[in-house]
């Protein structure tokens, strides 16, 4: 589940079941929706197809909020 390097390694049952659980979650909402969005990134971290870090993750979750929450993707 994990390489030496403390970062998860290619697991394609559980980037499914998170990938799952994102379709299940997402609804009507924009917190729903943003839910998903993370649970779907966070897939990517263990989808062998993928090439991303925890921190990619972390980076692109990161602005997504900012920009949920500026309303726009003009920076200040």
């Amino acid at each position: 589940m994990s390489d030496t390097d403390g970062e998860p390694g290619p697991d394609p049952e559980r980037a499914e079941l998170l990938r799952e659980i994102a379709r299940d979650v997402r609804g009507d909402s924009s917190e729903s929706e943003l839910v998903a969005a993370m649970l779907y990134r966070v897939s990517d971290l263990y989808d062998p197809d993928e090439e991303t870090t925890p921190e990619a993750v972390y980076r692109n979750m990161r602005n997504i909020l900012r920009v949920t929450e500026r309303g726009t993707l003009a920076r200040d």
